[in-house]
């Protein structure tokens, strides 16, 4: 296919329903997600149509090529570009999450990203060091970590605020040696403590994120003979 022929498909699948609601949560796609994974398992992997895509800069085109990309197959300034050019929550959440994760440049780029003076970048460098908190946590420096969160985490706009509070919260359930401090900063700085959780979910105020996760994994641990 043409990027013209996705872009009349995309285009027939808008639904005016989907783009309000997407809307309240600050993206601008009408098109239902899991129509368009069906397209993009029936385009299979095509990087070069990937890239026309996402050059179109139309939110539905640009999720579409994230699904059809080669991870690995992208440059490092290339990707910093891309995540610049990506200004609504999806897009940004999914090149993080199914892009740059997978590609050899992450580490680097969350270096970069984490210090960027544009806090949606810095929020994509937070969410990189999340990451490494949860799987890969050497090299790390842990209470330093802490002490950032600590200092900016309560006057930080609202998507760095949220990625930092996932990395206090991970730090918090990961590391237990942590766990004390991370639970004091919570606490402390009451960061989305009201932040409406519907039932079912979990809080992302840190304390009771924390507390939950540990108690759930206590409680799947067996019991000793």
């Amino acid at each position: 296919m043409t990027v013209a022929d996705v872009m009349v498909e995309l285009a027939a699948l808008e639904d005016p329903k989907i783009r309000e609601v997407n809307e309240k949560h600050g993206d601008d796609h009408a098109v239902n997600l899991g129509k368009l994974r069906a397209i993009a398992k029936r385009l299979k992997t095509q990087q070069d149509l990937a890239r026309e895509l996402w050059r179109t800069g139309d939110s539905a085109a640009r999720l579409l090529a994230l699904l059809i990309c080669r991870p690995k197959a992208f440059e490092r300034d290339e990707l910093d570009t891309m995540l610049r050019e990506s200004r609504t929550p999806k897009v940004h959440d999914w090149l993080v999450n199914y892009v740059v994760k997978k590609n050899a440049h992450s580490d680097a780029l969350r270096v970069a990203w984490s210090a960027d003076p544009d806090p949606v970048v810095a929020s994509a460098g937070w969410a990189l060091t999340t990451e490494r908190v949860a799987k890969k946590p050497d090299g790390l420096d842990l209470v330093v970590l802490l002490d950032e969160i600590e200092a900016d985490l309560k006057g930080a706009p609202d998507r760095l605020q949220w990625a930092m509070n996932h990395c206090l919260a991970q730090i918090g359930i990961e590391h237990a040696e942590h766990r004390a401090r991370a639970l004091d900063i919570g606490e402390r700085l009451q960061v989305l403590k009201d932040y409406p959780t519907p039932p079912g979910c979990t809080s992302p105020f840190a304390p009771v994120w924390i507390n939950e996760i540990v108690s759930r994994r206590t409680e799947r641990q067996p019991a000793e003979s």
